[in-house]
């Protein structure tokens, strides 16, 4: 989707409309990040995870807005309603991106590319909303190609393009090359696919670790991950930044009741339990650290959630500390049944 929840506020506000937007933490205090900005914002340099108060000084007279997360559920949710007309092989990566396999397509139109249209234009005159699509052969280049021509776009690589696309690329258009790698890369004369292209496996694997086996194939254009409907839940949390530092352990406890609320609501609404519990503590300094307790047994208890959670942060120096934000996780789940659960806050073809 197109900047999703910018769009999603412009469409439902049009006082919105034609105004650079930014959804996110407000900048007052000491204000919050950036979650998304609508493409007019995106013209003053404001991009996802910039400090709210960087954005204001760039666009003055930029809009902010908190998020509403339940409406863009909703949204996202008839977004997949549209995708399940054409495949049943869909793995949702987040609130607006998805992968689709349409190999073979429920109504039998043939063409990766017909069906990305027809997605397209579905949720533009369902939704009022537009999205961008990738058409490839896996998922790698069908990513990389969804945001080539942004907004409301659609780039087709096919199989006889896929190599030479990925040899002009620069390292840091790589899906999964963040900053700092791309950094490592560039020092080393690495700068595009092709650079990337005259290293050896091992030579791959000696300066990338574990992430150098899946450069090695990709710059080659092989990527055989299937497109997973259903993917195992690993952990389930919630996480709050506050507006201003915590120092009390009074208020302390008072957030974490309400970020393990979340966290056991959750858990009911996926019928899950889990053994482990993980508190995360971010100070104002930015240092991060987590603590974790085992339980004797599997809970989605709400007191034992928040009170494991409480006794960790106890263990910890609560009382010189500034905290910014404060996150709990519960992991380590009972065996059960598969279940395809929508990940909270792109298809083998295609990626929207």
């Amino acid at each position: 989707m197109d900047a999703f929840y910018a769009s999603v506020e412009q469409r439902d506000n049009p006082e919105y409309r034609g105004k650079p937007l930014v959804v996110g933490g407000l900048p007052e205090g000491r204000g919050g990040v950036v979650a998304t900005a609508s493409y007019e914002a995106r013209k003053f340099g404001i991009r996802s995870a910039m400090p709210s108060k960087q954005a204001l000084q760039l666009c003055p007279h930029a809009i902010f807005v908190r998020p509403r997360f339940a409406a863009y559920k909703e949204v996202s949710q008839k977004i997949r309603e549209i995708f399940g007309r054409y495949t049943d092989l869909i793995e949702p990566l987040s609130l607006d991106e998805a992968y689709l396999d349409v190999t073979n397509d429920k109504l039998n139109i043939g063409s990766a590319i017909e069906i990305a249209q027809q997605i397209k234009q579905a949720i533009k005159d369902e939704l009022n909303l537009t999205a961008s699509a990738g058409v490839s052969v896996n998922k790698f280049v069908a990513k990389i190609a969804s945001d080539i021509k942004k907004p409301d776009g659609l780039t087709f690589i096919g199989p006889s393009s896929v190599e030479s696309f990925i040899e002009n690329l620069p390292v840091e258009k790589f899906y999964g090359v963040g900053k700092v790698t791309a950094d490592k890369m560039k020092k080393q004369g690495l700068f595009t696919g092709a650079d990337l292209k005259k290293l050896t496996e091992n030579e791959m694997i000696t300066q990338f670790g574990k992430a150098g086996a899946f450069y090695y194939r990709i710059v080659r254009g092989i990527d055989d991950r299937d497109v997973q409907p259903h993917r195992e839940t690993k952990s389930m949390g919630a996480e709050d930044t506050f507006a201003y530092d915590l120092t009390g352990i009074d208020e302390m406890y008072a957030e974490l009741e309400k970020i393990a609320k979340t966290v056991h609501d959750r858990l009911l609404r996926y019928q899950l339990k889990g053994r482990t519990i993980t508190l995360k503590i971010k100070y104002s300094d930015f240092r991060q650290i987590t603590r974790s307790l085992s339980l004797p047994n599997c809970t989605d208890d709400f007191d034992s959630i928040l009170n494991t959670s409480k006794n960790l942060l106890a263990a910890t120096d609560t009382e010189n500390s500034r905290i910014r934000l404060l996150g709990i996780t519960v992991s380590n789940f009972i065996p059960v049944e598969t279940k395809s659960i929508p990940p909270s806050d792109q298809l083998r073809l295609f990626d929207i």
